[in-house]
């Protein structure tokens, strides 16, 4: 006898995919389009140009997410904390993955082009492409990667900016900037969180000499402390003002204490109150920005 289907088999099959795109990095992304959409528009914003600009976005990066796991699956299948994603567990055949990151890559591009505008839409494809290309295939190669990869990781306030102006300023790449250095401490977090993990899989996210920690813990402190004078740019710029100035400057020093720790004491429960030191930072310095450009 033929077995019977269960009768909710689709809402798993609808789970996996939502989890392939990786919603809690894109939470991120689609925060940092937003900024850069919200801090560059003038006069009344255009709230329709603005969905779209997320929409398509988002798209992106979903396709993104999910053929970074279709082109790493048998390396996530060597860490603990990826073991169990969609492709290496099995749950999804690994074609199915490449179709769907194809569908929304391309759909996200398209759309961002017809809706918003094409300078968007090309920076999209852009950091899809050297993601993929390039940052990708150097974790396996060279520490590096995590300073490549911060140039297409940054791209999100471009991609805002760019849909609500049609052309890219100074002002956009000061918010490029604070993202582009909030990277690393958020990153190489994760690193020594998982070293063991990624080591497992051959993947060279933190020199091999650093076995303490000591060069990763430098790392951490410079790019923190180059973060602080970064942020404060946008009111120097004239887009902020001094509610966003005292918000900012409390979390970054909140931020650089927090990485301060960590450089003393390289433990991975550290490692993990930087890294959700970073998760809070980010939104919430975007959102000052925001809140101080309404004021």
């Amino acid at each position: 006898m033929a077995t019977k289907a269960h009768p909710y088999k689709w809402l798993s099959r609808v789970a996996d995919y939502w989890t392939l795109t990786k919603p809690e990095v894109n939470f991120l992304v689609v925060a940092s389009t937003l900024a850069g959409f919200y801090v560059g528009w003038r006069g009344a914003i255009d709230w329709m140009l603005l969905v779209h600009t997320l929409l398509g976005t988002l798209l992106v990066a979903s396709g993104t997410a999910t053929l970074n796991q279709y082109v790493e699956r048998k390396h996530d299948a060597n860490m603990r904390r990826t073991a169990g994603r969609p492709p290496p567990d099995g749950r999804l055949v690994p074609w199915e993955a490449l179709v769907f990151g194809i569908l929304c890559s391309v759909a996200g591009g398209v759309y961002l082009w017809v809706a918003a505008n094409a300078l968007a839409s090309v920076l999209a494809m852009l950091t899809l492409l050297s993601y993929l290309l390039v940052y990708t295939p150097l974790k396996r190669k060279t520490p590096l990667c995590t300073l490549v990869g911060a140039f297409p990781g940054a791209m999100p306030p471009l991609i805002g900016w760019a849909a609500a102006h049609g052309r890219l300023s100074a002002e956009a790449w000061v918010l490029y900037a604070i993202l582009f250095f909030w990277q690393f401490p958020h990153f190489l977090a994760i690193a020594w969180m998982y070293r063991e993990d990624y080591a497992r899989a051959g993947l060279q996210m933190l020199p091999p000499s650093d076995l303490e920690g000591r060069f990763t813990s430098c790392e951490i402190l410079v790019f923190t402390v180059a973060l602080l004078p970064v942020s404060v740019l946008p009111v120097f710029m004239g887009h902020a003002g001094l509610i966003y100035f005292c918000g900012a400057m409390a979390l970054g020093l909140f931020f650089l204490h927090s990485g301060a720790r960590l450089a003393i004491s390289r433990s991975k429960l550290l490692a993990r109150r930087l890294l959700l030191a970073s998760i809070i930072y980010l939104p919430v310095v975007f959102g000052l920005m925001m809140v101080d450009r309404i004021i």
